[in-house]
């Protein structure tokens, strides 16, 4: 048996697309108690990016020389892990075509061309199984089996039909993510732009993996020794290929909810004024949802809290004062939407100080449409002119009075 001692190339891309798998389920906490379960099971597109990650790590771990020679001592079949990491290779190469299918033009098409890209790699795996039952090679080959085998008959053909089968799928799938990025028929941009980016690289490593090994193989059918391309060249390419293909697939759903996650938090710090606000005077209505809650929850749950406050403040609206507020911030300078603001700000601090010293009043005239962006009047509470404004319009007001 040949020696694997220092072969380490695909350890890294293993334990790369493991963690990457791990943060992809993970990427909320409390996974077994949280919607991402739900959506596991529920969004076609999320579970076939976890399928491929899956895939992806078991390439990178039965690939290596220890894991060859496992699988061969426990089926005790010489060189079985050889079809096996074929077979391997080719559901991963099925898996990554469909996907891109499916992120270009929707999973509907993507299941029409589901049955014809499974009955191609049936007929690919069926065949490398049955060309390895009728290959007579009794002598198990860790890390060489490719050129040790190349002009064995049956075994030629098996690692030809790999190879060629790898590198179709590979072709085709670099074809349309190079397609899809400079075709301008289909918008890209942001972290799917970054995504097809790494993947079109990634499938370029992967044909240079690919040509790497067949370049051994067609030297080795001319009587010449090129097998440190598939022993040496190939496998630091195929690493690359791997991660770069898993960072590719993963990027751009990690990415879009991480994004998600941090405007999510930001816009919950931006209601924190206006929130304080209420809640120091007495006037916040529903519940905190606790240090623990996602992004998601604890925005909507300030925002609901907040809105609801706010409509139980109606009946001290002023909608003369609002419109004052406005207009003065208008006239000193402040943009249209920094002028709502400061006009619900003030309307919101008057209307919290007329509510303590006219706690009963009647209900009945509720300005209409005063508030606008809640966002905005949390941020006018700490802007310069609304003091200023507050003044002017709370003077106004008693003159015309």
């Amino acid at each position: 048996m040949d020696s694997y001692e220092d072969y380490i190339d695909y350890r890294v891309p293993a334990v790369f697309l493991a963690v990457a798998l791990a943060i992809r389920l993970l990427t909320r906490a409390r996974f077994w108690t949280n919607p991402l379960r739900t959506r596991l099971w529920t969004d076609p597109l999320l579970r076939a990016v976890v399928g491929l990650l899956v895939l992806a790590v078991a390439v990178c771990v039965f690939v290596t020389p220890e894991m060859i020679a496992w699988v061969n001592r426990v089926t005790g079949v010489p060189n079985l892990a050889a079809p096996w990491v074929y077979t391997l290779l080719a559901l991963f190469s099925f898996s990554c075509l469909l996907l891109i299918i499916a992120w270009q033009r929707g999973m509907e098409k993507a299941r029409r061309a589901l049955w014809r890209v499974t009955a191609a790699y049936a007929a690919v795996t069926l065949a490398l199984w049955v060309l390895f039952a009728a290959a007579d090679i009794p002598v198990e080959r860790v890390r060489d089996f490719d050129t040790f085998y190349a002009t064995t008959p049956y075994a030629r053909e098996l690692i030809v039909l790999y190879l060629l089968a790898h590198a179709a799928a590979g072709t085709v799938t670099s074809f349309l993510i190079w397609g899809w990025l400079v075709s301008g028929k289909y918008e890209v941009k942001g972290w799917l732009l970054s995504g097809l980016l790494l993947l079109g690289t990634g499938y370029v490593a992967n044909l240079v993996f690919d040509a790497f090994k067949l370049t051994a193989v067609v030297a080795r059918w001319t009587g010449h020794d090129l097998d440190w391309l598939s022993t040496a060249a190939a496998p630091v390419s195929g690493a690359l290929s791997a991660i770069l293909i898993g960072l590719g697939f993963l990027l751009p759903h990690v990415g879009e909810d991480l994004q998600g996650r941090w405007e999510a938090r930001a816009a919950y710090r931006r209601l924190e004024p206006l929130h304080r606000l209420l809640y120091e005077a007495g006037a916040l209505a529903g519940f905190s949802p606790g240090p623990r809650a996602s992004s998601y929850l604890a925005l909507a749950s300030r925002d609901t809290s907040i809105r609801d406050s706010i409509l139980k403040l109606e009946p001290y609206l002023d909608q003369e004062l609002w419109d004052r507020a406005r207009e003065e911030a208008l006239r000193q300078g402040a943009t249209a939407e920094e002028a709502n603001g400061i006009a619900g700000a003030v309307t919101i601090a008057a209307a919290l100080d007329t509510r303590t010293t006219s706690p009963s009043r009647d209900a009945g005239s509720s300005p209409v449409g005063l508030l606008g962006d809640i966002h905005a009047i949390s941020k006018a509470l700490h802007h310069p002119l609304t003091v200023t404004v507050r003044r002017h319009a709370a003077s106004t007001g008693s003159t015309d009075t």
